[in-house]
């Protein structure tokens, strides 16, 4: 039998936690024979919903599920004692009227706490996905707060707009989602992010040539990645909860296994400097995984309109990362 692995989930009560606490319990993310203990966290006021949870999770009987932890964010380091994994979803929620400086304002400390929990006490060799937003900035803080954490092991979610991206260029081309390939999204997790068709292909072919409609790509279909979050709330009254589990376990899976060959992921990671993206910023890029670390995807190649893309959503993180310098140890 394999040693288990400890994975921690903030925000486990809510919507998106409870979506993906109980396959990653299942075996649908490490596999069959791989045992897994959830650590479920909660703010105090949902622990008794954080209750209900783990009866659940208990009726189900899952084989590869041997054991729950459940600790209050006022406990962190116990939350995520000895994790491999910690899964950041928990975050305050943007409301009505408030900018989203004014949101990276408010979960700017959340992230600082979090961060020095994971660098006291989880794993040596932890993992963390930060799906909360705003999260490459979430991430940002929370890594600065870690620093005997290797920033290779630091990942902020852009899966949900890969996901999004390529089920729209499926739509439009008639073929399936599978034959889409290496679909990236650039930069920031926000209305500012570059999903890159010139370097998809569907089928094996240049996807702005399989689809013939330029200004479509460049408008549309653009526009409908960036804003594909509001048009859910627009139309289920609640922010994308069942979609975000899913592509937060995507991103677990593709950082966890190598890998295919001649394949990508999207992920915002801490920038080595690739692309010309300044060296430290949590930026969305092409990745590939040797099931350990990743590794930036080279050869991908952009036009002036690309380009201004990319930069727009490149100078948004900076942004953002100067209204939070006074979280980011030096």
């Amino acid at each position: 039998m394999k040693d288990p692995i400890r994975v921690a989930v903030t925000g486990a009560a809510g919507n998106i936690g409870y979506a993906l606490v109980f396959r990653l319990a299942s075996g649908q993310v490490f596999g069959p024979d791989q045992p897994v203990i959830v650590h479920l966290v909660e703010i105090p006021p949902v622990l008794p919903s954080l209750d209900g949870v783990h009866m659940e999770l208990d009726d189900c009987a899952f084989p590869t599920l041997a054991g729950v932890v459940k600790a209050d964010s006022d406990h962190l380091e116990d939350a995520f004692a000895d994790c491999n994994l910690v899964l950041c979803v928990g975050s305050v929620p943007r409301k009505a009227g408030m900018e989203r400086g004014d949101l990276i304002k408010v979960n700017g400390p959340i992230f600082t706490s979090t961060g020095k929990a994971i660098n006291a006490a989880a794993a040596k060799d932890v993992r963390v996905v930060v799906v909360g937003n705003p999260c490459n900035t979430n991430c940002l803080i929370a890594m600065s707060n870690a620093p005997d954490v290797p920033r290779d092991r630091w990942y902020a979610m852009t899966r949900l707009d890969q996901n999004r991206a390529v089920t729209q260029l499926a739509q439009k081309s008639g073929q399936h989602v599978s034959d889409v390939q290496n679909l990236t999204i650039w930069g920031n997790h926000s209305a500012t992010q570059y999903p890159d068709f010139y370097n998809t292909k569907i089928g094996g072919k240049a996807a702005a040539e399989v689809i013939g409609d330029e200004a479509w790509l460049q408008g549309e279909f653009i526009e409908c990645v960036q804003k594909r979050g509001a048009a859910v709330i627009k139309a289920r009254g609640a922010s994308s909860a069942a979609s975000a589990a899913n592509a937060a376990l995507d991103n677990v899976r593709d950082i966890w296994f190598p890998t295919p060959e001649g394949q990508t992921f999207s992920a915002a990671v801490c920038s080595d400097g690739s692309y010309g993206i300044d060296e430290g910023l949590i930026a969305s890029m092409p990745m590939t995984s040797d099931g350990q670390t990743w590794t930036p995807a080279q050869g991908f190649e952009h036009n002036e309109f690309a380009q201004a893309k990319i930069d727009a959503t490149i100078a948004e993180l900076r942004e953002e990362r100067d209204t939070v310098k006074d979280l980011l140890p030096n």
